[in-house]
């Protein structure tokens, strides 16, 4: 099974299959991911690889001390791998199959149908209850004075008090949000390119994890 990689989000996309329905899919850019770090039952209590992604290009390596603090230097290092800017680790059963300095590139999916992607969602600031909660808000008339308003929170009888985690006006974005079970389009390893159906969290160019989905897995070894 393919490890959890990261990639970017390059933006969306419209596509057509044979029948001329169109697709509308998200384009994520996976550049080759490095391990690092293998980690291994007997020493760190599970089996796992620590991948690198997105290298750190500087015109001067001098300046490489000001991107990094000194314990990830000799981490990369260690690796013999070039420093990257994103660390992320993924289990895996097998590790005898991945050495230090390997790099994994995204035509390990190429004969995976589904993935969960992983990424933080926009950041929309302090947002009312219209807009966070889908709130349908007060009468719009002259006079009402409650167009946008959350309504009562209270009550006066017992225990006559707001209770708390109610919906408030708070802030709204920036969340670590998984959508799964999206379905993979395409896959073009020249171009370090996987396109999936559907919509993608996170700004454009934002980090984004995709994995060969659980759920759907599991659905096929119980069929």
């Amino acid at each position: 099974m393919a490890p959890k990689l990261m990639g970017k989000k390059r933006g969306m996309i419209q596509l057509f299959d044979e029948n001329g329905n169109s697709i509308v899919g998200t384009v994520i850019e996976v550049q080759p991911n490095a391990i690092v770090q293998i980690k291994k039952k007997e020493i760190d209590g599970y089996n796992a690889i620590q991948i690198g992604f997105d290298k750190i290009h500087v015109k001067d390596q001098r300046t490489m001390a000001n991107r990094l603090s000194k314990p990830l230097r000799g981490h990369y290092s260690k690796a013999s791998v070039s420093p990257r800017k994103n660390l992320s680790e993924a289990k895996v059963d097998n590790i005898e199959q991945y050495q230090v300095g390997q790099e994994l590139a995204i035509d390990l999916f190429a004969d995976v149908k589904f993935v969960d992607a992983t990424a933080v969602s926009k950041g929309k600031g302090y947002q009312g209850t219209m807009k966070k909660y889908n709130y349908s808000g007060g009468p719009a008339s002259h006079g009402s004075g409650f167009h946008r308003h959350a309504g009562s929170t209270g009550m006066r009888s017992t225990p006559g008090r707001s209770l708390p985690n109610s919906p408030r006006p708070s802030h709204m974005g920036c969340e670590t949000i998984t959508i799964q079970n999206l379905e993979v389009v395409m896959v073009k390893p020249a171009e370090q390119v996987i396109i999936v159906k559907g919509a993608v969290p996170g700004p454009t160019h934002g980090l984004v994890y995709i994995a060969p989905s659980v759920k759907k897995t599991s659905l096929k070894k119980a069929s």
